[in-house]
C-alpha cells in the first residue's frame, strides 16, 4: 500500500515558517499585499477567493478583494487592473478566470505587471519559466515540485510521465522539471489524447503526473509497481450512496493505484492544498523584491 503525500500537512506547515517571513517583512516595513478580482458568482471561484483570504489573514498578508458584478464594462475591469498595478500596498494580482464572455482574458492578463504576476500566467512569467530564469512558477505546478522535494521524491535522472498538455499544469510541470536544478533534471514526457495506447507511457513512469480531467482515467494495470503518483485532477461523480449526491474523486483510480504505488497524492487534500499555498509565497517573494 502506497505511503500518503500529504498536501494539507506540507501546506500548512509551508504557511507557518511563511509567517515568520511576512513578520520580517513587517520589521522591515513592507507588509505583502494580494489583490484579487471576482467577477460574478460562480460557486467554485467564490468558494476559492474566501480560501485565499483566510489563508492571507492566517499568515498576515494583506488581502484586497475585489467582487465585481458579472455585467462590469472590460473597460472598468481594465482600469481596476491598471490601478492594482501602480499600488504600493500591492505585490501580487489575481484575476479569478474564468471571465464572463463580454471580457477578453488574454486582454486583461497582458496589462497585469508582471512583476504582480503571482499567478504565473502573464507571457514574460511564462518565458522565464521556460528558459529557466528567476521568475513567478504557476500555483499549481510549483506546488507539485514541493510537494515531491518535501516527500523526499528523488527527480534527477527519473522518467516523469505528464498525463495532461494544459497551459495551467501540464506544460508548466513538464517544464519545471526538465530544468537543469535541484528538485527537477528529470526525463519528461508528456502524454494526451492523441496517444493510441496511453498505458504505453503511463507503465514507463517513474513519477506520474496526471491533470486530464477524466475521473479515475488512470487505473493499477496502467502504472508499474514503486511509482510515485500526483492525483491533480478534482471529479464529481454522481454517488447516490452519499448524502450530497456526489463524491470528488481524482484522475487516478486511488484503490487500485494505491496498490501498486509507492507513494500516492489523494483527493482531496494532496494537491489542492499546494496551489493557494504556492500563490501566498510568490506573493510573500514579490514583496521581499521591493527590498532588495
Amino acid at each position: 500500500m502506497a505511503e500518503i503525500i500529504d498536501g494539507k500537512a506540507i501546506a500548512l506547515k509551508m504557511q507557518e515558517e511563511m509567517k515568520q517571513k511576512v513578520e520580517e517583512l513587517k520589521i522591515k516595513g513592507v507588509v505583502p499585499g494580494l489583490a484579487a478580482i471576482l467577477v460574478g458568482d460562480d460557486p467554485a471561484s467564490q468558494t476559492y477567493v474566501r480560501s485565499k483570504e483566510k489563508a492571507c489573514e492566517r499568515i498576515g498578508i494583506f488581502s484586497d478583494v475585489r467582487r465585481l458584478p458579472v455585467d462590469i464594462p472590460e473597460k472598468d475591469l481594465i482600469s481596476l487592473v491598471q490601478d492594482f498595478n501602480t499600488s504600493s500596498k500591492i505585490h501580487g494580482i489575481l484575476v479569478q478566470l474564468p471571465l464572463p464572455r463580454h471580457i477578453d482574458e488574454e486582454k486583461v492578463l497582458l496589462l497585469m505587471n508582471p512583476d504582480k504576476d503571482v499567478d504565473g500566467f502573464h507571457p514574460v512569467s511564462v518565458g522565464k519559466m521556460v528558459i529557466g530564469t528567476p521568475g513567478f512558477l504557476p500555483c499549481t505546478p510549483h506546488g507539485i515540485q514541493v510537494l515531491l522535494i518535501r516527500s523526499g521524491v528523488e527527480t534527477k535522472g527519473k522518467h516523469v510521465v505528464v498525463v495532461g498538455r494544459s497551459n495551467i499544469v501540464g506544460k508548466p510541470i513538464a517544464n519545471i522539471l526538465l530544468q537543469k536544478k535541484i528538485g527537477a533534471n528529470a526525463i519528461v514526457t508528456v502524454v494526451h489524447t492523441a496517444a493510441s495506447d496511453m498505458s504505453y507511457f503511463t507503465r514507463q513512469a517513474d513519477i506520474l503526473i496526471v491533470a486530464a480531467g477524466r475521473p479515475e482515467m488512470i487505473t493499477g494495470d496502467m502504472v508499474k509497481d514503486g511509482v510515485v503518483v500526483i492525483d491533480v485532477g478534482m471529479n464529481r461523480v454522481d454517488d447516490t450512496t452519499k448524502e450530497r449526491g456526489y463524491r470528488l474523486t481524482g484522475d487516478v483510480d486511488f484503490a487500485s493505484v494505491s496498490q501498486k504505488a509507492s507513494k500516492i497524492t489523494p483527493v482531496p487534500g494532496g494537491v489542492g492544498p499546494m496551489t493557494i499555498t504556492m500563490l501566498l509565497h510568490n506573493t510573500i517573494e514579490s514583496a521581499a523584491r521591493t527590498i532588495a
